[in-house]
């Protein structure tokens, strides 16, 4: 992380080696005969390997050489660190190596003292059963300090019992088996002897903390998780890792651990329940730091707990993590510099801010270090000797003490103004002293009631008696009625429409179980201002909102309404998100269809935000929700593709072909894909495993899981309807298309063909696609039969959708959408031999503006039919969104009707 900090040379070469800090000298002095045995550089397993053996062979028992050898690690960092300028990441990786070689060293000597008296631990059938050392916190992070305790928690993969010894005795349960050794582990690496120690050790993170058992099952792990895990033990778990012994790493015991702990730390939903959780986490941790410094005012410069610290970054992107990590599993990271890039990258946070907060994070690490080096205690309080303080400033790169104080100043209040912002949701609660009657009681309704008005109260007095409101508990009827006063005060001012406090009632009745929803409305209320705005806008979007309630954190950004759908990044994240659930083990198929699935949904909704702000026309909405669905299924058919069993090779030769709305870029929120199959694959296994293909591609797009489904997908379009087959060779499509052979399309399937297009496939078959229809749109026809069977197929369909009443159907009824569109494949199918403008796929009102140009329409008539059917789509499309019937009276259409009518009747009298 270059420019993070400018170290002066002048200051470092300043001091002597002998000088500071007493650590380094104690080492020196002790130690002088065994310096010699560490190699140069930075030290690592490899180094501290060598170093251990040598003092083995020296003698020295199991405990005595962890702890010299640690020794010599120290001094080394002191070195490299203070005088050499080695990087943070470079000094917590050679700690945590340390502590993962220690501990693996300290299992192994464990396990043959103990299987010497009790044998092998086993499980019920016999099976070895398998210890796993889990590091916390900084540890699991790779972040260790250099005078860092270490937070373990011991899991053992199942209950049973030892094997005895060889004269078959000394039989324990494993539990006892496994408490033994950690006491042992406990022993080799905690105990304080001559030499010092290795790690001070802290259990006080497993399940019941020190009051619960040493060595704790994976089954009684995954029941305490479930029934008693509160939430800062989320942020406890979020950094664990299986850091010994080595056999433990990568087994089936540590996988199985992962499978409890990832939906524990990462919630299906977002959770905003969390922010009431950290505030109080944090609050007591400030009020221990204030207790601790009270007639001590030294002790309130702790670089790791006072304001603006170490722990306000940590708790800054571990918020982020665990509320979006369940659905974003990019987010999961353990260490923090790697979170801060990756909450920056999905947009959580300005990538300025994330650097800034790296900058400090690194600055105030380093001190830490400083702090830690001088007596290898383990505090966080900058030292209060003018000439210790003076050492910490000439090894951070300061000729003066006063100079580094100030820039330690400058990064600890960014800090706190960015942790502050981002918990600032909420108060204390009250100790005394406050003024009780300046507020409500809000969960009272009856009090509720009274803030309230109109259909507003009306609809709340419902509630009142409804099983779901009785059935919150007192801190979420707390946090419902503070919603609603908030709703009510914006009613009041004009901010919000009574309609839309009115749906937000509605929407949020169901889900009042998901606790986190209310949550996240009262820590955003820029969120909550921009729900109500679009529920007042119109009524679809609460019956989007009720089936995909998640989507609405994509309200917090202010920027999604002024972009629009970028399909090269959406693919990327799809794919970003789905290395992400690979590299941890989690890519079956239900979370790759659960990941489309919220992918998707939040996109349509970000869609669904612009239009009903007013932000983009109706012909953009369709633009985008197509070019979303074309992005759908080159994802979908590529994901499927690779997890065929029976493909033949690394990439397949297949094709889709949209028709209809989707096929002419007029998609619309809720619409089906009319889409057709082919390959171009002379492999003999081709016609089955594209079969197969299909059918696992259909099956992804429609299935509905707990996130819902994608799409619904008609492929009556294909050769021969529904009773063909359902993927067939493109040379088959092709000859079928172009009435080759006795088994030829039909006049309706060249319609579509107008408003067909190749929306996946390899670059040779888009262009063998394209000619296909040109050479289909485009062949000479007898223009009496042609005009003949476009108007029965109109009159069919016209039967088909009946009119009642004196009102006007948009689409169905003389003079609509449908007229225009049939007078558009007529004019495409008939002119296009002699007007190649006609040919290409750009939408019906380019090409009745086209067909005008070409002198194929009279006057005006183009050009007012365009000018009428895009009205009529924009009638139409309001209408969708407010739940509302297409039929509307003559009267208000009738400039649109009288334009449609005029242009039939120009083209078929």
């Amino acid at each position: 992380m270059s420019g993070i900090m400018t170290r002066n040379p002048e200051a470092s070469s300043a001091l002597s080696r002998s000088a500071y800090p007493r650590l380094g000298q104690r080492v020196r002095r002790r130690y002088e005969t065994q310096m010699a045995l560490l190699p140069p550089g930075l030290p690592m397993r490899a180094s501290m390997q060598s170093v251990y053996d040598h003092l083995r062979g020296d003698g020295m028992d199991v405990s005595a050489a962890l702890r010299v050898t640690r020794q010599l690690v120290m001094e080394r960092l002191l070195t490299l660190d203070c005088e050499d300028a080695c990087s943070l990441g470079e000094v917590t990786a050679s700690m945590t190596a340390l502590g993962e070689f220690a501990l693996d060293i300290a299992f192994d000597a464990s396990s043959l003292a103990l299987q010497e008296t009790h044998g092998a631990p086993l499980g019920p059938l016999g099976e070895p059963a398998q210890l796993c050392i889990v590091g916390m916190g900084k540890f699991g992070a790779r972040e260790l300090n250099v005078s860092s305790d270490i937070d373990l928690i011991y899991i053992y993969d199942q209950d049973g019992e030892t094997s005895g010894s060889a004269e078959g005795r000394g039989r324990i349960s494993n539990q006892e088996y496994f408490a033994k050794q950690v006491r042992a582990i406990y022993a080799l690496v905690g105990d304080t002897t001559e030499h010092g120690f290795v790690f001070r050790v802290d259990l006080a993170l497993r399940p019941n903390g020190n009051s619960g058992p040493a060595a704790v099952s994976l089954a009684a792990l995954e029941e305490y998780l479930q029934v008693q895990g509160r939430e800062w033990e989320r942020f406890a778990w979020l950094k664990s890792r299986v850091v010994a012994p080595r056999a433990a790493i990568g087994s089936s015991c540590a996988q199985g651990l992962r499978s409890v702990v990832v939906p524990f730390v990462f919630r299906r939903y977002l959770d905003y329940n969390v922010f009431d959780a950290l505030r109080v986490l944090h609050r007591q941790i400030r009020d221990h730091a204030t207790k601790r410094s009270a007639g001590h005012p030294e002790r309130g410069n702790d670089v790791k707990l006072s304001r603006g610290g170490i722990r306000e970054i940590e708790f800054t992107v571990q918020l982020l993590q665990v509320v979006r990590g369940g659905q974003f599993p990019e987010m999961r990271t353990r260490p923090t510099l790697s979170a801060l890039q990756r909450v920056s990258k999905s947009g959580l946070m300005p990538q300025a801010t994330a650097d800034r907060l790296a900058a400090a994070y690194v600055f105030l690490r380093q001190v830490e270090h400083r702090i830690q080096f001088l007596d290898d205690q383990q505090t966080h309080v900058l030292p209060t000797n003018d000439a210790d303080l003076h050492w910490v400033a000439q090894t951070m790169g300061f000729a003066q003490s006063c100079d580094f104080l100030g820039a330690l100043d400058t990064h600890r209040e960014f800090v706190a103004q960015e942790f502050d912002a981002l918990l600032g949701g909420a108060q204390p609660p009250c100790k005394g002293g406050c003024n009780k009657a300046s507020a409500p009681n809000v969960s009272d309704f009856e009090v509720l009631l009274t803030h309230t008005q109109g259909k507003f109260r009306e609809r709340l007095t419902s509630w009142q008696a409804h099983p779901r409101i009785l059935a919150l508990r007192e801190e979420s009827r707390a946090r419902l009625g503070r919603l609603i006063l908030r709703t009510a005060q914006w009613v009041a001012e004009g901010k919000v429409s009574e309609d839309a406090a009115v749906r937000l009632s509605d929407w949020i009745e169901p889900l009042l179980r998901r606790e986190s929803y209310l949550a996240l409305l009262l820590e955003r209320p820029n969120v909550h201002e921009r729900l109500l705005h679009m529920l007042g806008a119109a009524k679809w979007p609460a019956r989007y909102l009720l089936q995909h309630p998640g989507v609405i954190d994509e309200l917090a950004g202010s920027a999604m309404l002024e972009e629009r759908f970028d399909a090269a990044a959406f693919e990327a994240e799809l794919e970003s998100r789905r290395t992400a659930l690979a590299a941890s083990g989690e890519d079956d198929d239900e979370a790759l269809l659960n990941l489309l699935r919220r992918a998707h949904h939040a996109e349509v909704f970000r869609t669904l935000a612009r239009d009903v702000e007013g932000r983009i026309t109706v012909e953009q909405v369709a633009d985008d929700l197509s070019a979303l669905a074309d992005c759908m299924l080159r994802t979908t058919t590529r994901w499927c593709w690779q997890r065929l069993k029976n493909r033949h090779r690394d990439e397949h030769h297949f094709a889709i072909i949209a028709y209809g709305k989707l096929g002419g870029k007029e998609l619309g929120y809720g619409s089906d894909l009319d889409i057709v199959f082919v390959y171009d694959d002379e492999d003999e296994r081709a016609t089955e495993v594209y079969g197969a293909l299909v059918r696992k591609l259909i099956n992804w797009l429609t299935v509905k899981t707990g996130e819902g489904d994608l799409y619904e997908i008609d492929t009556a379009l294909r050769p021969n309807g529904n009773s063909g087959m359902l993927v067939t060779s493109f040379t088959s499509y092709a000859n079928y298309q172009q009435q080759r052979g006795s088994n030829t399309a039909w006049t309706w399937e060249h319609q579509a063909m107008t408003r067909a297009r190749c929306v996946l496939g390899e670059p040779g078959l888009h262009q063998r696609f394209d000619a296909v229809r040109e050479a289909v749109i485009s062949t000479p026809r007898e223009d009496a039969g042609l005009r003949k069977e476009i108007m029965d197929m109109r009159a069919k369909v016209r039967s088909a959708h009946p009119v009642r009443g004196h009102q006007f159907d948009v689409k169905h009824s003389p003079g609509g959408m449908v007229d225009i569109e049939f007078v558009v494949q007529y004019l495409v199918l008939s002119q296009s031999a002699h007007h190649p403008e006609l040919r290409a796929n750009v939408g019906n009102i380019a090409l009745l503006q086209r067909a005008q140009t070409c002198g194929l329409l009279p006057g005006h008539t183009g050009d007012n039919a365009a000018q009428a059917y895009r009205a009529l789509r924009q009638i139409q499309h309001r209408a969708r969104l407010n739940e509302e019937p297409t039929q509307v009276d003559e009267d208000q259409v009738r400039t649109e009707r009288e334009a449609g009518l005029a242009l039939w009747a120009a083209v078929f009298g």
